[in-house]
This record gives structure tokens, C-alpha cells and sequence, in this order.
């Protein structure tokens, strides 16, 4: 019998029975490698990544915006495999996972952090995806009320993420083949189209390989900051003989694809027409209707695959943890505060930069929090973690552990000094900070059971 066997055998479930099925150990893995592959690509292919390409122009060159968005794909894909190592081993969700570092109270704060971002993105890519349908039906119909049709299509993606994993793994299976035919066909109707205006003005960019370009690599980083914190929400569903490696590669050659198509076409349409909107662009770039239809149709559906995987389950699990409601109950709170985050401010011209500086900032938080789990899981306990403590709401978890709030604020504190590589800067520090205090603050001490500290 491995380790792994002995510790989820002797896993009392009495401490189990008051907790909501969704957040348990998972016992089926429905993910198989390929399922999980096309998962990751649904899910990130997102008018973010198009937003923050657009973020890019003036700034870097196209070279240089290529290598950056390369860069911040493979961190994000070796940030995924660490943050989700927990998940992927004992089956258990980010807020569960997060009780060792923040306590079961204090869990809400890291879970606060992640998920307002999450619900933010939710309904700006809502949004969007509603104005393609809402050109799409008065293209077709003569149709035309975009409030309407946003509501309507917030309360669709509300209804397939209420069917959970199994329905996501569907959902995003059926679309990835459709996802990688249309990137393709976008991105070269968008070179055709505007393939003089792009040499005139982004090849022509001189750019730097500074701050700024780090910049740019935190930039499409922190679009992913927020999946990266729940990886073990995600990983937990993958079959159990996936090794580290592989998962990274999967995530690699999940996410750089999806991100270089969007964040290219976002930097050569926003460079040639000043525009950041991808469905104004989009709407009149091709002057094919039934083909402009279909390419509406698909930024639409992107939208729903990226919502349903990042931005809905992850928050959800959130409010579950901290309220003890039901996961379709808050499903629907999750829809709810999507629609009041005010999206339509978001998607106007003069937004991009402000969302690129939003991107960097609230990854200042989330940077903080990822070194804190990570430190924790490998470092202190060494992968070795008692599930019986982790579900005890009375065991050596319960309350808040100061040390990981401690560390994250000062974490937080020290990136925002440094908003252009925000993720970057708070790693190190945070890290050191937890693990100093973990080891010798008298407040952290019932925190250190099961810990392995080296002499």
C-alpha cells in the first residue's frame, strides 16, 4: 500500500459529514489527459488575453510582445503544476487545501482575494460574449437589446456550471476542436485584412527588453494568477497517473497556443484601428456576413468555456466554504455579482490600460498567496498532509493562522512597490517571511502539526 493509500484509508469520516459533497475528497477522477488538455484550452481562451495583447501596443514590438507572452505561459504552466500538486495527490479543493496556511477562518480572506477578481472577469467577458450574440441576432433577426441578451446569456452560463465538472469536461471536449479552427481562421482573417496598418505601426514600435517587458509578461501572467491559486480545484479531477511533467505539459501546450493567437490578434487589430473592442472589430473586419456571423458566434462561446471553468466554479467553492451554502445556490450568487461588477465600464476603448493596471495590481495579492502554499505544502510539510486535520473544524487548523496572513501582507505591501512585475517581486520575500514565522511565532504553533522542519 503506498502512502498516498494509507492516508486517504484512514481518513475519519465522521469529521466528513457536514461538509458539502463538492468540497470532499475527490474519489472519481473524470479528467483523462486529453479531457484535461482541452479543458485548459477552452478555458483560456479568453477576450482578457485579447484586451491585455491591445495593453501591449506602444509598449513592446511584436517580437518582443511574442516573447513575453512565451514567458508568462511557462510560468504559468510551472505555477499551475506546484499549486496544484495538493489537489492532485489527495483530491481536495484550493479552500481546503489553503486551511494549513490561513486556518479554516482565515481561508476566507485568500478565498476573498481570488474570487472578486474571478467574478470581475465573469462578467466582462460576459459582456462581450453578449454583444457578439446581440450583433449576431440583429444581423439576423433585427434584434437588438444588449442588456437583455446579457442577462439571458449570464443566466446560460449559470446553467451549465451548475451541472459541475462532469458538465464542464463535456463542454469543453465538444468545443476545443471549434476553438482551434476559429483562432486560426481570426487571426488570418485579421492579418488580411489589416496586414498594411499592422507593418506601419507594430513593426515600426522600437520597444525594450526593461521593466516594461517584464511588465508585459505580468501582464498575461496575471490573467491566469486567479487559476493558478485554484489549481488543485482543477487538478483534483485529473487521473491519478498523470505525472508532474506531463501535466505541465499539458498546461503548456494548452494555454501558449490559445494565448499567443488572442494576444496577437488583440495587438495587430488594436495597433491598425485604434479600436480595443474585439466585437466592433470583428463585426466589421470581415465583410463576409454568414463568416462574420459564425466568428461573433465563436467569441461568444469562448467566453462560456473560459467563465464556466475559471471564473465560476473556483469563486463558488469560495462562498461554500465560507457561508455553508449549497453549490447550486451559489452558482447563482456567483451570476449575480457578475452582473453587478459593472462590465459594460470595463469594455469601453479608454479601459484597456486601466484593465492591464488592474491585472498587475490584484496580482500584487495573489503572488503572495500562491508562495504561501507553496512554501507550505513542499517546504514545511513536505507532501505529506493529514486530511483528518484539514476537515477537523476543531483541530489544530481552526481559527486563523497569523503567519500566513502576516506573510501575505507583507508580501502584498512589497509588490505594489514593484506593479509591473507585481507576481514576480512578492515570491521570494512572502515565502521566507511564512516560512520564518511558521518555524518560530508562538502564534502559529498548533498550525505546525504534522509540519517537518529541518534542523
Amino acid at each position: 500500500m503506498t502512502t498516498m493509500e494509507y492516508e486517504m484509508k484512514n481518513v475519519d469520516e465522521s469529521l466528513m459529514k457536514d461538509v458539502s459533497p463538492e468540497l470532499l475528497p475527490t474519489k472519481e477522477r473524470i479528467m483523462d489527459k486529453l479531457s484535461y488538455f482541452a479543458a485548459f484550452m477552452g478555458g483560456c481562451v479568453s477576450i482578457g488575453t485579447f484586451s491585455m495583447g491591445a495593453s501591449l501596443i506602444g509598449i513592446l514590438n511584436l517580437t518582443q510582445a511574442i516573447v513575453a507572452m512565451a514567458i508568462g505561459c511557462g510560468v504559468i504552466a510551472i505555477a499551475l503544476v506546484l499549486a496544484g500538486a495538493a489537489g492532485h495527490k489527495y483530491g481536495i479543493p484550493f479552500t481546503i487545501q489553503a486551511r494549513s496556511s490561513f486556518g479554516s477562518l482565515g481561508v476566507q480572506l485568500p478565498g476573498l482575494l481570488r474570487g472578486i477578481p474571478a467574478i470581475v472577469w465573469f462578467g466582462f467577458q460576459s459582456w462581450v460574449g453578449a454583444g457578439a450574440l446581440n450583433i449576431t441576432l440583429r444581423t439576423l433577426t433585427g434584434f437588438d437589446n444588449l442588456p437583455v441578451i446579457f442577462v439571458l446569456f449570464t443566466a446560460l452560463q449559470v446553467v451549465l456550471a451548475i451541472n459541475g465538472f462532469h458538465g464542464i469536461k463535456w463542454l469543453e471536449n465538444i468545443a476545443v476542436v471549434f476553438i482551434i479552427g476559429a483562432l486560426g481562421y481570426m487571426f488570418y482573417t485579421v492579418y488580411t485584412k489589416y496586414g498594411v496598418e499592422v507593418a506601419a505601426t507594430i513593426t515600426n514600435i522600437e520597444g525594450t527588453w526593461g521593466l516594461p517587458f517584464w511588465g508585459g509578461t505580468t501582464a498575461f501572467l496575471g490573467i491566469y494568477a486567479t487559476m493558478i491559486l485554484n489549481a488543485s480545484d482543477y487538478s483534483r479531477e485529473l487521473v491519478k497517473k498523470s505525472r508532474p511533467s506531463t501535466t505541465g505539459m499539458i498546461y503548456m501546450f494548452a494555454i501558449l497556443p490559445a494565448t499567443l493567437f488572442m494576444g496577437l490578434i488583440g495587438l495587430m487589430v488594436s495597433g491598425a484601428t485604434g479600436s480595443n473592442d474585439p466585437v466592433v472589430v470583428f463585426s466589421t473586419a470581415i465583410d463576409n456576413q454568414f463568416l462574420t456571423v459564425i466568428t461573433l458566434v465563436f467569441v461568444a462561446f469562448a467566453q462560456v468555456t473560459t467563465n464556466v471553468l475559471n471564473n465560476i466554479v473556483p469563486p463558488v467553492y469560495v462562498l461554500m466554504n465560507s457561508f455553508k451554502i449549497s453549490y447550486k445556490k451559489a452558482v447563482v450568487i456567483v451570476g449575480m455579482l457578475s452582473i453587478m461588477s459593472f462590465p459594460w465600464l470595463l469594455v469601453r476603448e479608454e479601459s484597456a490600460a486601466g484593465l492591464s493596471l488592474f491585472v498587475q495590481i490584484y496580482s500584487a495579492f495573489l503572488g503572495p498567496i500562491f508562495s504561501v502554499l507553496i512554501v507550505d505544502y513542499f517546504l514545511l510539510r513536505k507532501k505529506k498532509l493529514d486530511l483528518n486535520d484539514y476537515y477537523d473544524m476543531e483541530g489544530p487548523f481552526k481559527g486563523i493562522n497569523w503567519a500566513g496572513v502576516a506573510a501575505i501582507a507583507v508580501g502584498s505591501i512589497i509588490s505594489l512597490f514593484f506593479v509591473q512585475v507585481s507576481w514576480y517581486a512578492s515570491l521570494i520575500p512572502t515565502g521566507l517571511i511564512y516560512y520564518y514565522l511558521m518555524k518560530n511565532w508562538d502564534k502559529a504553533a498548533s498550525f505546525r502539526k504534522g509540519t517537518i522542519f529541518e534542523s
